[in-house]
């Protein structure tokens, strides 16, 4: 992890523990902004309730630490089993790039790339229906 990215972590993770819980959505409005940068306010209201109901501020802040630290990639060639990998194009929290490394490093794993900017895909985003059309092509080939 590069520098910039290491004090974008360290700053992540002090706001977290400070404001996670706070009634002022402000903290996690952070986190929505970036996974769904197009969202309705009511979209991101209701992800900022859903942010509080499914991690404390300790697990949140851990996640952030842990997330820049973990490093598998040495191990991506041995995966055996197939493997779809998901990514838009225009990804707040994973570049792009990233994406296409992890598929490249995976034998036989296909990438396929939407325009979006979301991490997670909203309601109605014409993207989401060509990502659910993929999930249900992958699967049905394995039966």
């Amino acid at each position: 992890m590069g520098e910039e990215k290491r004090q974008q972590s360290l700053a992540m993770e002090t706001l977290i523990r400070s404001g996670w819980h706070a009634e002022n959505p402000a903290y996690r409005q952070i986190f929505t902004t970036q996974f769904m940068p197009k969202a309705t306010k009511a979209q991101a209201d209701a992800f900022n309730t859903l942010l509080l109901k499914v991690s404390s501020p300790e697990r949140a802040a851990q996640y952030i630490v842990t997330s820049g630290e973990i490093d598998v990639r040495d191990l991506l060639p041995q995966v055996r089993a197939p493997t779809l990998v998901l990514h838009a194009r225009d990804d707040k929290v994973v570049p792009l790039d990233s994406g296409r490394q992890l598929a490249a490093a995976i034998p036989g794993a296909r990438f396929v790339s939407f325009p979006s900017e979301s991490h997670i895909f909203m309601h109605g985003e014409p993207s989401a229906e060509r990502f659910f059309e993929e999930i249900r092509l992958f699967l049905g080939s394995r039966g």
